[in-house]
C-alpha cells in the first residue's frame, strides 16, 4: 500500500473535522493508502513534522486553515523534497482552497485529496519564508492573526469583518520604496498585498482579473495613503468594482520585487504573522507545489 501522512489541526474552524475523522481515514484507506495521522500540538508542528518525516510518504494531506497549509508547504520547501499534497480545508475563510476549487465539504475534499489530479502551483518566497497565496501589510492585515480563535469558530468569516472595523480608525501609512522589472515606486502606503489567488479574505474582486496560479507571476496591489475620507471611499469603491483608475491604487504583475522601508512594517503571510522586516525580497517559485485538485469529471 502507498503511504499517506495525514496532518490535522483540530482547532481550525469549528473543529468539525473531529466528527468526520473516521470517514475521512476510511476514504484514504479505500483508495489504497496506509494512513499515519499526526494531530498538531502547537504552532510550527505541521512544518516540523513534514521536514522530519514527510519524505517517507507518497502523499501528504493536511486539514486546517490557510495557516496549516502554509506550514505544510513551507516544510516541503525548506526540506527540499517534493511530495504531492492534498488539502481538506477546515478554516474560516480558505482562500487558497477556493481558488483551486477544492470542495468545502470535508468528505468530498478527502476524495479529491486521493483521487484528484496534480496541479503544479506557484509559491512565493518572502526573504527566508514562504507563502502560498498572499503576503500583505498595512490596514486590516493584523485581523487574520489578531482575531481570537473562539470568535472565528463561532462566527466564521464575519469575525474578520468585525475585527477589521475596529481597526479603521488606527490606519497608519508606511513609507516604502518598491522596485520591480526596472520600475521604482515610492510613497506612503496604508496597504499592500502580493497575491497568487482568486480571492483574499473571502473577497474575489480585490485581486484583479485574469489570475492564473501557475503562470509564474504575482498580482500586486498597493494603496497610497488617502488624504481625506473621500479619497478613502474612492479606494474602497475601486477595489470592490475592479476599477484600477484611482490614482491612489497601484496594481501590476511581476515575478519578483524588492521592498525597502525606513521603519519596521508588520507583514502577514497566508493569515499568519510574518515578522517586521525593513528589507524584503519576494520571488515567485514557479510551479513549485504539486497540489491535488479536482478532476474535471469529479
Amino acid at each position: 500500500m502507498k503511504k499517506l501522512l495525514f496532518i490535522l489541526n483540530p482547532k481550525s474552524g469549528k473543529g468539525q473535522i473531529k466528527n468526520q475523522l473516521l470517514d475521512i481515514v476510511n476514504i484514504f484507506q479505500k483508495n489504497g493508502y496506509r494512513v499515519q495521522l499526526h494531530i498538531t500540538q502547537e504552532p510550527l508542528d505541521a512544518k516540523n513534522t513534514v521536514m522530519e518525516i514527510g519524505e517517507q510518504f507518497d502523499r501528504i494531506v493536511c486539514s486546517g486553515g490557510d495557516g496549516t497549509l502554509n506550514e505544510t508547504v513551507s516544510g516541503l520547501m525548506e526540506a527540499g523534497f517534493s511530495v504531492s499534497v492534498g488539502y481538506i480545508p477546515s478554516g474560516s475563510t480558505n482562500d487558497f482552497a477556493s481558488s483551486l476549487k477544492i470542495p468545502k465539504k470535508m468528505d468530498k475534499a478527502a476524495q479529491v485529496a486521493v483521487c484528484g489530479e496534480s496541479f503544479l502551483c506557484d509559491i512565493g518566497s518572502f526573504n527566508e519564508r514562504y507563502f502560498n497565496y498572499v503576503a500583505a501589510f498595512g490596514a486590516f492585515t493584523e485581523v487574520s492573526y489578531a482575531t481570537p480563535q473562539q470568535m472565528k469558530n463561532v462566527l466564521g468569516h464575519p469575525a474578520y469583518l468585525i475585527e477589521g472595523i475596529k481597526q479603521i480608525t488606527a490606519i497608519k501609512a508606511a513609507p516604502m520604496t518598491v522596485e520591480y522589472d526596472g520600475n521604482k515606486i515610492e510613497g506612503d502606503f496604508i496597504y499592500g498585498m502580493i497575491t497568487n489567488s482568486t480571492s483574499v479574505g473571502g473577497f474575489k474582486k480585490i485581486v484583479g482579473k485574469s489570475v492564473k496560479m501557475d503562470d509564474g507571476m504575482f498580482e500586486v496591489t498597493l494603496i497610497r495613503n488617502p488624504k481625506n475620507p473621500l479619497e478613502l471611499q474612492e479606494i474602497l469603491n475601486a477595489l470592490l468594482t475592479e476599477d484600477a483608475s484611482s490614482e491612489r491604487l497601484i496594481t501590476f504583475k511581476t515575478a519578483q520585487l524588492y521592498i525597502h522601508s525606513p521603519q519596521s512594517v508588520p507583514w502577514v503571510l497566508d493569515g499568519e504573522f510574518g515578522g517586521n522586516p525593513r528589507e524584503i525580497e519576494v520571488k515567485n517559485q514557479y510551479q513549485a507545489l504539486n497540489i491535488i485538485v479536482p478532476r474535471e469529471n469529479m
